[in-house]
């Protein structure tokens, strides 16, 4: 289930090629204790269509921090969508209401697999703050995904 992008948002949009199979970024992306390594700590999370968990950052104004998430799309090694919601309507700036998409994609090449992450539905202005911070910092989150990925390939070939 795809929900409907609205034309005035913003997205943020990261592509990278990695030296491993689908199935090696498939388990980084879906097993919470190696997400809580490259992302945040999920609370409750399993990769089924409508689970829903959780993620807590830091708090500001009205908002607790919290990161209300439900799986909206599950293709085993090639693709895992999810609703991320947060934020309060009271704040202004970080911590403003956030109803955003976070979308990863894998698809095979003659290097390995690229990793195709889309996170739609940014509103601007009033989602600006959170576009600006979360586009450097999902370019953060890829360099650690990368790490996490690495050491779970060689786990891979260790057994």
């Amino acid at each position: 289930m795809n929900q409907a992008v609205k034309p005035d948002a913003q997205a943020i949009v990261l592509d990278d090629i990695f030296p491993h199979t689908p199935d090696v970024l498939w388990k980084a992306l879906t097993s919470g204790d190696l997400i809580g390594r490259w992302l945040m700590a999920p609370m409750g999370f399993a990769p089924v269509v409508g689970n829903r968990f959780t993620f807590q950052t830091t708090p500001a104004g009205a908002w607790d921090g919290t990161i209300h998430c439900e799986v909206l799309e599950v293709v085993p090694n090639e693709r895992l969508s999810y609703a991320w919601k947060g934020g309060h309507e009271d704040n202004e700036g970080y911590g403003s209401k956030l109803e955003t998409v976070v979308t990863f994609t894998l698809g095979r090449t003659d290097t390995g697999t690229r990793l195709s992450l889309i996170h739609s539905g940014f509103l601007l202005p009033k989602n600006d703050t959170a576009y600006r911070n979360m586009s450097e910092g999902w370019k953060k989150v890829v360099r650690r995904f990368e790490t996490v990925a690495a050491e779970t390939a060689s786990a891979e070939t260790l057994q």
